[in-house]
């Protein structure tokens, strides 16, 4: 729940940063109400309504509504004031729920301005803007909420602090949602990076229109894996940059003083992972894609490390949904074999699960530490 969407759904977005002064009462009152829509909001979806649309709350205890997890509370919240508002919003309205601040600082200069670069600047709020002009709107923005800032602390409760994306100060944290939370946190970082995805090559099974099984990759199947390998090694693992450099085939004209230049393309390697399930098909997906060394790769902790280009790391985690029983047979087979399986997949596809099987939903849990390991990694 994104107070920012509902000030700009309410307000409008390209406000100047006055708008935020806490003098601005004007301005103060028509955040208020972009706030209150959100928690209004949340509070409904906690209770077991739709809500409408991020201090971060865990439904391990007490709530209204069982099949909520967890809601994202996601505004500034830079004033106990405010802080002690909302939760008591919650107590009011006997919502049992875990609640806990996530509080983001970041007092290095270098990674602000990266931050509000790559990330407040591709927001609606500057969207066509000069980006000098916005990021000198923004810092002033930020310098208005600064002026009324007050840091979490004990006095807020359970709260996690992240400083500069490397330091964390955990206070009070209690429950299996809340501390995967704080797991979860504790793996991000701000380093850009790309994540490629890619189905296997036609399988065995593909062709017969087969689901599940282990089968290896059809003809097709292996030219799809022998482009890829191609793709991996010419685009993935090469980064393509311009670099001005002198043009000696083009003298300065006419006595000019000038030195001419020309751009110039030049590539460099990058580390790159290689993740595959285990099943049969998507190894041999994989199987012509380069391995070499990059030596003594420079890290951005300063380590200087080999690194193995594309290691294969199989991972049972991304293996395709387990079928059980009716892993090896087509559609149109378990329409005829298995017809009450076949309607009730059709009626719920995410929760079903096949007779000794999995669901999606079993794959969602599953997939969790994937989806950890993914935040933590730095490579594409």
């Amino acid at each position: 729940f994104n107070v920012g969407d509902y000030r700009r759904q309410l307000c409008g977005a390209q406000l100047p940063a006055e708008f935020y002064n806490p003098k601005n009462e004007e301005g103060r009152k028509s955040r208020e109400m972009a706030c209150n829509a959100a928690l209004n909001d949340m509070m409904e979806y906690l209770q077991g309504g739709t809500g409408g649309g991020n201090a971060t709350t865990s439904n391990d205890n007490n709530s209204t509504n069982t099949r909520v997890r967890v809601a994202v509370f996601d505004a500034t919240n830079s004033t106990r004031e405010r802080r002690q508002f909302i939760l008591k919003r919650l107590q009011d309205a006997k919502i049992g729920c875990k609640k806990m601040f996530v509080e983001s600082v970041c007092d290095s200069q270098e990674l602000l301005e990266e931050n509000i670069r790559t990330v407040k600047l591709r927001t609606p709020d500057y969207r066509d803007m000069d980006p000098d002009d916005a990021m000198k709107d923004f810092l002033q923005r930020r310098q208005n909420y600064m002026d009324v800032y007050e840091e979490v602390d004990e006095r807020d409760g359970p709260h996690v602090k992240i400083v500069n994306s490397k330091r964390f100060h955990v206070c009070g944290i209690r429950g299996y949602l809340p501390l995967k939370v704080v797991h979860f946190v504790m793996n991000l970082h701000t380093l850009p990076r790309t994540f490629y995805l890619t189905r296997h090559g036609q399988s065995e099974y593909n062709v017969l229109g087969k689901i599940g099984g282990d089968s290896g990759l059809s003809a097709n199947g292996v030219k799809y894996a022998k482009r890829l390998a191609v793709f991996a090694k010419e685009h993935i693992a090469t980064v393509h940059h311009e670099e001005e450099q002198l043009n000696e085939d083009s003298p300065p004209a006419n006595g000019e003083s000038k030195t001419q230049t020309k751009k110039v393309t030049k590539t460099t390697e990058r580390p790159c992972r290689l993740w595959t399930s285990t099943l049969r098909r998507t190894k041999e997906t994989a199987q012509f894609i380069e391995h070499n060394i990059l030596d003594e790769h420079e890290w951005d902790n300063g380590d200087r490390l080999d690194w193995f280009q594309f290691r294969p790391m199989a991972r049972r985690n991304l293996d395709e949904l387990y079928a059980g029983t009716c892993d090896g047979l087509t559609y149109k087979e378990i329409e005829t074999i298995f017809p009450e399986e076949f309607a009730a997949r059709q009626h719920d596809k995410l929760a079903y699960r096949y007779p000794r099987g999995e669901s999606y939903m079993d794959v969602t849990l599953r997939l969790e530490p994937v989806a950890q390991e993914m935040e933590r990694t730095r490579e594409p």
